[in-house]
């Protein structure tokens, strides 16, 4: 099976910045892309943002332009540097893998790994 361990979750002001860490273990194989999803209180769960094998990226429109996500694939590590933090991106925030990258993709989410989630808060 495929273990997903987030860090680097926390407490900012708004305006500031904090870098997201997850790092895959396991039958690493059975995905093609690594990325992030988000749960704001009291809503559905969201993409962020995900990047594939071959450097497609994908971001929701909301953080495009602030947050930056990127892949090491050989060690299964994916970040996620989060810019100009507002009141709006607090959320649980989850790592993802799974199959991306191609039309139709949200079809393949039913075999996607998780992480546990870590904490973003952004507040005074």
């Amino acid at each position: 099976q495929v273990q997903l361990v987030e860090s680097g979750g926390g407490l900012v002001q708004p305006g500031g910045s904090l870098r997201l860490s997850c790092v895959a273990s396991g039958a690493t194989y059975r995905f093609n892309a690594m990325g992030w999803y988000r749960q704001p209180p009291g809503k559905e769960r969201e993409l962020v943002a995900f990047v594939t094998d071959g450097g497609t990226t994908n971001y929701t429109a909301s953080v495009k332009g602030r947050f930056t996500i990127s892949r090491d694939k050989d060690r299964n590590t994916v970040f996620l540097q989060m810019n100009g933090l507002k009141p709006e991106d607090t959320a649980v925030y989850y790592c993802n893998a799974g199959v991306r990258g191609f039309p139709g993709w949200e079809g393949f989410q039913k075999y996607d790994f998780w992480g546990q989630g870590t904490q973003v808060t952004v507040s005074r």
